[in-house]
């Protein structure tokens, strides 16, 4: 089959999907909608996929645009003649594709989309409701994705739900057992941006870390509130000078080590006693998977693709989406019960050795193309 795979930008879910294609008996097509300013995956795009030139993919999409890429769509479609598309977020490259009229297309729910982007106003609504009824196939990666395509009117038959997964040979826990350390390590590696609610893990920290002298926080990645985390260490006396966006720094109690490549994720996965979260909008997180991979428990805010995936007090812990305060004491509950770790960190291990194994997930798109 000749198989167009069209998405927002290239992201690291990008090149696992394109990864996984390029092994496949199919010829495989990408094309980008936007380049949304930052890189998004330091790896290249695997060899056997052939990039399509077009009129989007060097610069952010914008709502005026769409005519122009509406047009340059239908000549890639003329000229590629994909048997399947495969294409989201679902208001941006799948809607363009349903605008397009091409069939079999398969949406692919990027989370935030049915989560947050559909909600937003009756236009998104509607282009939502629009492409999910010209939609052969949807793929999500949790239920609740799922639930929520059902109620714009996608028929549950024609949803294919599998968690995205990751890489196990990759994401495994350390073959030796460091001696335990003195300073308890938290770990964020989430963007800095309001959605995924780094600022509550920051107003959680100065918290814990006026009642604690032994615990310290690294904070990977950066992003745009990068302001609002400088003023908040900063006036606690966490930090003596400014941390700029995606930089490499390092103070007494934190460490951001800007953005972190692909190989080096494990490393820093296996630095931390705990990995934190405090997204307020997600599905099955693969950042989240990846530390249970490493054999890390986790404490994550209790928004519905979580709860998914951690047992509280078996593999993790969950806090009320928002409250700092209620963080805070989840992560002194932690530390007094760290001689617990390790047994929920083989846990968390175990749980995604169960569910999220990309390997044997990623055939069951397969299958369904076949079927389509």
């Amino acid at each position: 089959m000749r198989i167009l795979y069209f998405s927002r930008d290239f992201t690291t879910h990008d090149h696992r999907f394109l990864s996984a294609l390029a092994e496949s008996a199919h010829q495989v097509f990408f094309l980008r909608l936007e380049r949304q300013g930052r890189q998004l995956e330091d790896r290249p795009l695997p060899a056997a996929i052939e990039q399509v030139a077009w009129a989007g993919g060097q610069a952010p999409a914008r709502w005026q645009d769409g005519p122009r890429l509406l047009a340059s769509l239908k000549q890639v479609i003329r000229s590629i003649k994909p048997d399947i598309i495969q294409a989201g977020p679902i208001q941006r490259s799948a809607f363009l594709t349903a605008l397009a009229g091409f069939q079999p297309l398969v949406s692919m729910s990027w989370g935030y989309d049915l989560i947050h982007d559909a909600h937003q106003n009756g236009w998104l609504r509607w282009a939502t409701r629009y492409t999910l009824k010209r939609s052969a196939l949807m793929l999500g990666d949790c239920d609740t994705i799922r639930h929520l395509a059902t109620s714009f009117g996608m028929p549950d038959e024609r949803i294919l739900t599998f968690p995205w997964g990751i890489d196990l040979e990759h994401f495994a826990p350390r073959k030796d057992q460091p001696d335990p350390q003195d300073v308890f390590t938290l770990l964020s590696t989430r963007s800095w941006e309001a959605l995924l609610g780094v600022d509550i893990i920051a107003q959680a920290f100065v918290q814990v870390a006026q009642q604690r002298s032994d615990v310290r926080l690294i904070m990977a990645g950066g992003g745009s509130l990068a302001p609002k985390l400088r003023q908040i260490f900063l006036r606690h006396g966490l930090i003596t000078e400014q941390p700029e966006t995606g930089s490499a720094e390092s103070f007494p109690r934190l460490i951001f080590p800007g953005q972190i490549g692909y190989a080096d994720l494990p490393r820093l996965y296996h630095s931390a006693d705990l990995y934190i979260a405090a997204t307020h909008s997600d599905g099955s997180s693969i950042s989240l998977l990846e530390a249970m991979a490493c054999g890390r428990p986790a404490l994550v805010s209790d928004i519905p693709g979580n709860q998914e995936w951690i047992e509280p007090g078996k593999n993790g812990w969950l806090f009320p989406d928002s409250d700092a305060s209620a963080l805070a004491n989840a992560i002194l509950h932690a530390i007094e019960n760290r001689h617990k770790l390790l047994d929920m960190g083989q846990a968390a291990r175990k749980t995604v050795e169960q569910r999220a194994d990309w390997k044997q997930n990623f055939p069951r798109l397969l299958k369904a193309y076949e079927t389509l």
